[in-house]
């Protein structure tokens, strides 16, 4: 079932989650439809805050980065391949240079920022059979993992943007928050 993403202003987005265990309700129902609504909006990401619940659980997919001529084969296939459910993750260390991307979020559409980020990361965390998994992660893969996890912890990128773009975007987010957007897939405002 594909579910309603909520939108900036939301007071979940804002919420640092709650950590789950194996018997949480419908989890298993949940992941498969957290899959489909992602897959519905093209992300590469998903995480509960952004469908109302705050819950420390977030999926990736990066395989739409696959088709990207700018990365060898090796990484074509290794994001073709990145598919994970992060339950209760928690990011270990994050090293090497910063560079920068441009960035997007389900819960900010049509807003897309270069934001800067760490090159590597280390995180621990549970998958979707609560198997305890450690993984180093680099380069576009990382830098999902960071996105999504940031969402467990209550932040947005937006919030890692210069205060003068905060101010330039600030009517955008308003609007966004008031229904004020085009977008192809479902979503729930919070002033609307």
């Amino acid at each position: 079932m594909i579910l309603p993403i909520v939108a900036y202003g939301t007071p979940v987005l804002r919420k640092v989650c709650t950590p789950i265990d194996k018997d949480y309700p419908g989890l298993k129902e949940l992941i498969v439809n957290m899959k489909e609504t992602m897959v519905n909006a093209r992300g590469v990401g998903l995480a509960a805050p952004q469908i109302n619940k705050a819950i420390r659980l977030f999926i990736v997919d990066t395989s739409p980065f696959s088709d990207n001529d700018e990365f060898t084969a090796d990484e074509k296939t290794f994001l073709k391949n990145f598919k994970r459910v992060f339950i209760n993750a928690t990011i270990l260390n994050e090293e090497g240079d910063e560079w920068a991307f441009n960035e997007g979020c389900l819960s900010i559409p049509n807003i897309n920022e270069d934001v800067f980020r760490n090159e590597i990361l280390t995180i621990k965390y549970v998958d979707e059979n609560f198997k305890k998994q450690t993984e180093t992660l680099s380069g576009l893969a990382a830098r999902v993992v960071q996105h999504e996890y940031d969402h467990i912890e209550g932040i947005l990128f937006t919030d890692k943007l210069s205060s003068l773009k905060k101010r330039l975007l600030k009517k955008k987010l308003e609007n966004i928050s008031k229904g004020k957007v085009d977008v192809d897939y479902r979503m729930k405002f919070p002033k609307k």
